[in-house]
């Protein structure tokens, strides 16, 4: 297959794709979201409660579910073990953190689950085919207790 190096470099770059999936979804940058994704991407998160079979129906669910200045997020993806399986194509699993902060529904989450992943490498750059992940465990606190304070948001700006 490739060498050493060369593989490094591969999964260094689909290390990058993972991690800027994340901060386009943290962001609500809906147009990077879909360029880490193949058109016919296939998503099944939180043990299928959430399933989408393409790129835009996938941008499209979470546009609407988290797209509002009053739900604020952090997803952190740990502890990557990726596999390149060919030239291109290459699977992983990651060790999902996230915080969710819902201040018009009067909630907070915290959870972790585990991503699985497979990406395939199109036109020189990898993108990522499928994805999903099954909750380890998730926290909710509701209401929010009242000395909870978020003293900065990115999106009352907009």
């Amino acid at each position: 297959m490739e060498t050493s190096l060369d593989a490094f470099l591969e999964i260094e770059h689909i290390r990058q794709l993972k991690y800027r999936y994340f901060r386009a979804l943290d962001r609500h940058d809906w147009a990077l979201f879909g360029t880490c994704l193949t058109e016919d991407c296939a998503t099944r998160l939180d043990s299928g409660k959430y399933s989408f079979n393409s790129r835009a129906e996938f941008v499209a669910g979470l546009k609407a579910l988290m797209d509002k200045p009053t739900l604020l997020t952090m997803h952190h993806g740990h502890h990557p073990e990726i596999e390149l399986v060919s030239p291109d194509k290459a699977k992983g699993t990651w060790y999902l953190e996230d915080y969710v902060i819902n201040l018009e529904q009067n909630w907070i989450l915290q959870g972790t689950a585990f991503y699985q992943d497979e990406y395939v490498k199109r036109d020189g750059h990898w993108k990522i085919h499928s994805t999903g992940y099954d909750r380890v465990f998730e926290v909710v606190t509701s209401p929010i207790p009242e000395q909870f304070r978020v003293t900065a948001n990115m999106f009352e700006k907009r």
